[in-house]
């Protein structure tokens, strides 16, 4: 495929053209199996995603197989290949999507599900798939987003619900397998519901009450499981890691390598997801992660190598490991990106010692303006705890101090929302009272809120999200009262958070809104300058359905879920326990603490063995 002539007239060109270090490349006539991992995004996002670095090399250490990428291709490239009837092409070999055996797209944000609708449809490929024929891919999709995938299920044929090393392994077998016989389509797609972490969606069946909640989810095909539940790895120091990580041409947004040192999360946060997705918390070990980092500096060339984690600080290890990092790397002039460090006098310290870099700034989530809220949420962090760091980070020459919060959570009162303006004003004051000849000169303090999204899995999965009209009132109340001049004050778009809510808590009824806002030129929803709310709500008006019902409902504790058929291993009594101790504003410790029985511990393995008395009982 020629595609020289439209590199010409497109912004960053590179986006399109693959070739980059340490890329695969395989003889074609030697695979069995042709497999396109696609990221609902453009390059530089994509590129930066750690899931698909490792699938990429998991994929490609295999000698049968041959792993390309595809990214959402920018409007400039998408007119383009639409005026010239080129359809979408991976980067490695240039082949249209239509061609190959199998499209893995990873759900990584709501708001990027009309991308995935939109690739599909510039590759070719029908975008039911009840609608596809015997020779086309099969579409497949896995990541955090998946575990409630049913707004957006009918486009895929199957996904996958967890870590995908094993997973996806087992996936490609029973392809290989499957294509050897010559048998139907789905013949392939009841071989693998048999895989747990396989969900089929159209092998279930969804039925409504009259107030459109749902009745029951019951299979239709004696292959699939009643309950689909989760992959994990168990030890992950068994499984490979990248080796050769691919160096772009084009600045991506994380430019640079990840030494992952450990999943999952031991904080309990109610409000996040991803705490809850990925447990049980299960750590690399200090030999394997030295081993993994120096591959990584070693097949790339980056002066910078970032610790990649839900919570560095966690690892049980993490200052052996920095020291040892600290020891191999600093001479060869190489960086250490620690993120997600609690500050204290030793983290401080080691930040020094890591990177010659600017002090340019340190990041503190509170989350929530009084201690009463960050209860409510299991915000494990204290005002002192804050300001005791940021008065350590000023004597050590830091000015620049990063607060991240929301707005909207449950029980939120505009006597909460004043905790902000007081926390921030008075991290300034803790400034102001160091000697001057004792720091750093020019102060900022950034706050910066977001607006509160209910999310699946997570005990506040059955709260109701502000409207757009309290969210605007909130963040102007903000507005007007913080007005230290070191104080700068900057909001997330209250429309896109209104949607991310409707389709993270969303039912099977809105595959046809999706399609709708597809057909009205929704995409790139994450991009302000493309985000047009308008066009969704007439999408739900097309529909008849009204999209609030999803996310400004307070939800019955006892109400069928769309998502009830899934199983993370953490359980819904557990989620249930935990929203009555947010009521009540009960703290619950974290995982290394007291073991609070939230059932991934059936897994056998990480975190939860390490403590038998539990803060209740299971």
């Amino acid at each position: 495929m020629n595609i020289d002539k439209l590199l010409k007239n497109v912004e960053k060109p590179i986006r399109y053209t693959g070739e980059e270090i340490n890329m695969c490349k395989k003889d074609l006539n030697s695979i069995a199996f042709r497999y396109c991992f696609c990221f609902p995004d453009v390059y530089e996002i994509g590129m930066s995603h750690l899931g698909l670095r490792i699938l990429y090399d998991l994929y490609n250490r295999r000698e049968d197989t041959y792993c390309e990428r595809a990214f959402a291709p920018w409007v400039d490239m998408e007119g383009l290949m639409r005026k010239n009837n080129i359809p979408l092409f991976s980067l490695e070999t240039k082949t249209p999507l239509n061609e190959f055996d199998m499209l893995g797209f990873t759900l990584q944000y709501e708001m990027s599900y009309t991308n995935i609708i939109n690739m599909l449809d510039l590759a070719g490929i029908p975008l039911l798939s009840n609608d596809r024929k015997e020779n086309d891919p099969f579409i497949m999709a896995g990541g955090p987003c998946s575990y409630n995938s049913e707004p957006i299920c009918d486009f895929f044929d199957f996904i996958v619900l967890g870590e995908g090393e094993e997973l996806n392994m087992e996936v490609t077998d029973e392809w290989i397998k499957w294509k050897k016989t010559g048998e139907p389509r789905i013949k392939y797609l009841e071989r693998i519901s048999k895989i747990e972490g396989v969900y089929v969606p159209s092998f279930y069946d969804v039925t409504y009450n009259d107030d459109n909640t749902i009745n029951s989810i019951k299979t239709n095909n004696e292959n699939a499981k009643e309950i689909v539940t989760k992959r994990i790895i168990k030890n992950l120091d068994e499984v490979s890691y990248p080796e050769k990580w691919m160096v772009p041409y084009l600045s991506v947004v994380h430019d640079r390598p990840m030494l992952e040192i450990f999943r999952g999360c031991i904080r309990g946060c109610r409000f996040c997801q991803a705490g809850f997705l990925y447990r049980p918390v299960r750590e690399k070990s200090v030999e394997v992660l030295e081993k993994n980092a120096k591959n990584l500096i070693n097949n790339t060339g980056y002066e910078e190598l970032a610790l990649s984690s839900l919570s560095t600080s966690d690892y049980r290890e993490f200052f052996k490991l920095a020291d040892d990092l600290i020891c191999d790397f600093k001479p060869r002039n190489v960086n250490l990106s620690l993120p997600s460090l609690r500050i204290d006098s030793v983290s401080l310290k080691l930040m020094d010692e890591v990177s010659n870099v600017r002090k340019a700034g340190l990041t503190f989530a509170p989350e929530a303006g009084t201690q009463r809220l960050r209860d409510v949420i299991n915000k494990g962090i204290t005002e002192e705890d804050i300001l005791k760091g940021c008065e350590l980070a000023f004597r050590s020459g830091w000015n620049n101090v990063k607060l991240y919060f929301m707005i909207g959570l449950p029980t939120e009162t505009y006597d909460d929302l004043q905790g902000i303006v007081d926390l921030a004003n008075k991290i300034v004051d803790v400034y102001y009272s160091i000697p001057k000849n004792e720091r750093a000169k020019g102060l900022v303090v950034t706050v910066s809120t977001s607006t509160f999204v209910p999310k699946p899995f997570t005990p506040f999965q059955w709260c109701m999200q502000d409207d757009v009209e309290t969210i605007n009132k909130k963040q102007e109340f903000l507005k007007t009262n913080l007005t230290n001049r070191a104080i700068k004050y900057s909001w997330h778009d209250s429309k896109t958070s209104t949607l991310e809510a409707v389709l993270a808590k969303g039912d099977r009824k809105l595959n046809k809104v999706l399609l709708r806002a597809h057909e009205l030129g929704c995409k790139f929803d994450s991009w302000g300058e493309f985000f047009d709310y308008d066009k969704w709500m007439q999408a739900f008006k097309d529909c008849n359905i009204d999209p609030f019902f999803y996310s400004r409902r307070k939800i019955p504790l006892d109400e069928v879920l769309p998502w009830e058929h899934i199983n993370i291993m953490v359980t819904k009594e557990f989620f249930k326990k935990e929203y009555n101790n947010a009521m009540n504003e009960i703290v619950t410790p974290n995982c290394r603490t007291k073991c609070a029985g939230c059932g991934a511990a059936k897994f056998g393995c990480g975190v939860c063995f390490e403590n038998k008395e539990l803060a209740y009982d299971i």
